[in-house]
């Protein structure tokens, strides 16, 4: 047993680098989409042109295929070839149940686990040659599929709806503690089902005119790839070849807002990341709010400056916010070793 979780961040990391890829191409695709389309005030990032957004949609496209990848490669890593197939299926219904990576992860566990179970069945010999082709993908899907449906689904939409009630609850109270309560809720699963309540609550308040729930999110939308992406410079040492190179996309993705830049980093190593994260975008986001900070578009990052109220004090709320990021997380990780950069570069 002691030997097995000493094996998780392997599986991890194994998942993350398969997944990498698939980052940076969605990332870097919708940015510069966005970023030569430009975003407006009450609409956000407007993309018209017919080539920039059949970019964004080839982007949008590998985003997609995020959260499969991410589990069919964790389950790889513990079953090898027979744990692909049902954790691709486990990590596709973790996005469709709106679960985020974080769900992804957890179908790609169960799904790794259940198939190396079923692949140490002493079977006749006739039966062999099928087990990995037909019964192992069949009879694991159907369980990662039933786990996911049946036990998480509904939990999870209860979820959702109970943040947003309790968000719009808060709205009347103190700026700064919902401000604090939304930067958090938007690093904690970088794009998932948690980022997107409090997300939608804030594009929510700009249709009803006020600018200044969206503008501590939009500083809390970057501050994640951003201050991952500072942390990998700043400590080269504390990182795998793998996550350096990712840091490099993570910061542009920081700069047009997609939080997803961060999501290989914490992925790779959850317990110390997402609690870094989640400390800077709070305090980014409590700080814009001190500034009151408005944003006119339902978007985050520098790339909404145009559209910023009050633009000095966005670029101090996510300086401090990076800053806060890089030094929490750096400080918690541990050099990594020259064998754990050469087991990256293999698995890549």
């Amino acid at each position: 047993m002691k030997e097995e979780l000493k094996r998780v961040r392997e599986y991890l990391m194994t998942g993350v680098s398969y997944m990498i890829p698939i980052v940076v191409i969605g990332g870097v695709l919708i940015a510069f989409s966005i970023a030569l389309s430009g975003v407006q005030a009450g609409k956000g990032a407007v993309i018209t042109n017919p080539v920039l957004k059949n970019m964004n949609d080839i982007g949008s496209a590998a985003f997609s295929m995020m959260v499969p990848v991410l589990a069919g490669f964790i389950a790889f890593g513990i079953a090898d070839r027979p744990g692909i197939a049902p954790g691709l299926v486990g990590g596709v219904l973790a996005n469709q149940l709106k679960a985020g990576f974080l769900g992804g992860i957890v179908a790609g566990f169960i799904a790794g686990y259940v198939a190396r179970w079923i692949k140490g069945w002493k079977v006749h010999k006739n039966l062999r040659p099928i087990m990995p082709i037909f019964v192992i993908p069949i009879l694991t899907s159907l369980i990662v599929g039933g786990l996911m449906i049946y036990i998480l689904g509904n939990p999870i939409a209860s979820a959702m709806e109970a943040m947003t009630n309790w968000l719009k609850s808060m709205s009347t109270g103190n700026a700064i503690v919902l401000a604090l309560i939304m930067g958090a809720m938007i690093a904690f699963d970088m794009g998932g089902p948690v980022n997107k309540v409090a997300f939608l609550f804030g594009a929510a308040m700009i249709g009803q005119g006020v600018y200044t729930i969206m503008g501590p999110i939009a500083a809390a939308i970057c501050t994640p790839p951003l201050g991952m992406g500072v942390a990998t410079l700043l400590a080269p040492k504390k990182y795998t070849k793998v996550e350096r190179e990712a840091g490099y996309g993570a910061l542009a993705m920081g700069l047009i807002g997609i939080t997803e830049g961060a999501i290989p980093f914490a992925a790779g190593d959850p317990l110390r990341v997402i609690p870094s994260i989640m400390i800077g975008s709070s305090i980014s986001a409590a700080v814009a709010a001190i500034f009151k900070v408005g944003d006119h578009a339902p978007h985050g990052g520098p790339i909404v400056l145009p559209v910023i109220d009050n633009k000095i004090g966005f670029i101090v709320a996510v300086l401090i916010g990076i800053a806060v990021t890089a030094l929490i997380v750096n400080s918690l990780k541990k050099n990594v070793t020259e064998d754990e950069n050469e087991d990256e570069e293999v698995t890549a």
